[in-house]
């Protein structure tokens, strides 16, 4: 498996407790984002290297950069139609203009003048923006907040093929460490940290609550 990896308790010592964050894993040029399909979607990918097949562009696909999120949304692979787990690295050029292009699900009265301003914002654009809880390996609720993102048009084509850079099906490994989620010391996840967004104004639409403002990598 390309991703690396860390132990959970490892990680969890260095992440905010709380507040609106972009947990990724990701370096200079890329980052990783993950999707849980049914067989017949999650390992024609995987070998083709690009959605295809009875994957539909025509229906709105939601990306996770937080895999614990996944995990929680997954119920660690073993929903019916989620048993194939992605990490789908791509460039960050593209998730940056997904954020740039990004509308929030529900009306924020803090961000669009009125229902009427959001809701023709939601027509026209082909990115939904969504803050959930964050979840602990056991499906627990954490205070802090976690991004997934809608895609559609346009944006969900250019996601399905140019904007990859490679998939792989980790599905084994999250197997694998479905069996530790009751002994944590023992769990081992991607390596993750706040995802830096330099833009101040994407940053204030997004709300988020951390400090990276620089393009950075690990």
């Amino acid at each position: 498996m390309k991703l690396r990896t860390e132990t959970y308790l490892s990680q969890r010592e260095r992440w905010p407790a709380n507040g609106r964050h972009i947990m990724a894993q990701f370096d200079s040029e890329s980052i990783v984002v993950y999707q849980a399909y049914r067989p017949a979607i999650g390992l024609h990918a995987a070998r083709e290297q690009r959605f295809g097949g009875e994957f539909s562009l025509s229906r709105m696909s939601w990306i996770k950069p937080n895999f614990l999120w996944m995990m929680y949304r997954s119920g660690w692979a073993t929903k019916p139609g989620q048993e194939i787990v992605l990490a789908v690295r791509i460039t960050r050029v593209a998730f940056d203009e997904m954020l740039m292009l990004a509308v929030h699900s529900s009306f924020d009265s803090e961000q669009y003048a009125s229902r009427e301003v959001w809701s023709a914002n939601v027509k026209s654009s082909d990115v939904r923006l969504q803050w959930d809880p964050d979840h602990a390996p056991s499906g627990a609720k954490e205070a802090r907040r976690a991004i997934q993102l809608g895609l559609r048009g346009s944006v969900l084509a250019h996601y399905a093929s140019e904007a990859i850079i490679d998939i792989q099906d980790i599905s084994s490994f999250v197997v694998e460490q479905r069996a530790n989620v009751r002994s944590l010391a023992d769990l081992v996840c991607p390596s993750e940290q706040a995802y830096p967004v330099s833009s101040v104004l994407v940053r204030e639409k997004l709300g988020l609550d951390d400090s990276e403002t620089l393009e950075g990598a690990p």
